[in-house]
């Protein structure tokens, strides 16, 4: 059985911390995939909290009590087939770890794209480029969920989160790719994204290089091309490994949590999967030096890493649980440090 990482970090000084908001806005629905951004070294960080219209429920251990629909069922409303994301800007209170001031993102000088199963801009991670915030996450598209990175310039103030403008980056190489999800970004160098990490695919996007298409009016779809490949023969992994938090910059590395997941369809048919964890340590080349075990947060088989950010001598890193909960994980580099022997 993987480890799990929390576990063994609370004897070190190490916390977690539930990040909630008031049941009117959630409506006593779902949280998840939080991600966090560092405005001002050690005094202000902003959450983004993802809101989601369903309850997903995941038979875990033995698996002995399933739904009709087996071991992962998504649970909604009945007067809504659709799962629908809606994301919630908030300020950090570091004295309790706690997300405060929520603003709904609002996206409406937008058009809608037409609704596919998943609706709305999933994981965003936030980023702070020339001055100005950007979320960057997912969006799937009618009539297939053919998926392209959204990336939002966000005005952020007290009051309101507005979205002011809206590309979607097609692919570098294959146009025809079917969904192109969770690129890293990275904190350090404006619209470049670690798009695959083995090998290391460093990708830099175009805001400005319009490709010529336009998605049914929500926004224009600009080019991307691939800056960096790097292959790094000394991680093996059996699974793809994939994008989770940002890339930040620690000492003289990018750091960043990935995920791989393992999916499967039981032998009725039903789908199952179970997500693990990894921290990757890259130098400022982009050579691999550190890859840790695979690991789990809490001991969850469906976590998923958005998030992470240096706060004096910790990391501050969020993850969903379940897609039922959103979690802050504070975590002291000295233990970081020991765990990838750096």
């Amino acid at each position: 059985m993987d480890p799990c990482l929390i576990d063994q970090c609370l004897s070190e000084g190490g916390s977690v911390h539930p990040l909630l908001l008031d049941p009117q806005i959630t409506s006593g629905l779902s949280l998840c995939n939080p991600t966090i951004l560092e405005l001002e070294k050690d005094s202000k960080y902003l959450l983004n909290l993802r809101w989601v219209s369903y309850y997903l429920h995941h038979c875990e251990q033995k698996q002995k009590y399933q739904t009709p629909w087996g071991p992962l069922n998504y649970v909604r409303p009945d007067n809504d087939e659709y799962l629908r994301t809606e994301n919630y800007i908030c300020d950090l209170d570091l004295s309790s770890m706690s997300p405060t001031n929520p603003r709904k993102i609002d996206d409406r000088f937008f058009e809608k794209p037409q609704e596919w199963d998943f609706v709305g801009l999933e994981d965003i991670r936030l980023t702070q480029w020339n001055g100005s915030i950007y979320g960057s996450g997912v969006r799937r598209f009618a009539p297939d969920g053919k998926g392209r990175m959204q990336i939002s310039k966000l005005k952020i103030t007290k009051n309101e989160a507005i979205e002011e403008s809206r590309v979607f980056s097609e692919a570098p190489f294959d146009k025809t790719s079917y969904c192109e999800k969770n690129w890293m970004p990275i904190l350090d160098e404006p619209f470049k994204y670690v798009k695959w990490c083995d090998p290391t695919e460093v990708v830099l996007v175009h805001p400005d290089k319009p490709e010529g298409s336009v998605g049914d009016a929500s926004g224009t779809f600009c080019q991307s091309e691939t800056f960096i490949v790097k292959n790094n023969s000394r991680f093996i992994s059996a699974n793809n490994q994939r994008g989770g938090s940002q890339i930040i910059s620690y000492k003289d590395y990018y750091v960043a949590v990935t995920h791989e997941v393992e999916g499967w369809h039981t032998q009725k048919g039903d789908r199952d999967a179970i997500y693990r964890h990894r921290f990757l340590v890259w130098d400022k080349s982009w050579n691999l030096v550190r890859c840790t075990p695979r690991f789990h947060f809490m001991h969850g088989k469906i976590e998923f890493c958005c998030g992470i950010a240096s706060y004096k001598d910790h990391f501050l890193m969020t993850f969903g649980f379940q897609d039922n909960s959103a979690i802050l994980f504070k975590m002291p580099k000295a233990f970081f440090d020991s765990y990838l022997n750096i």
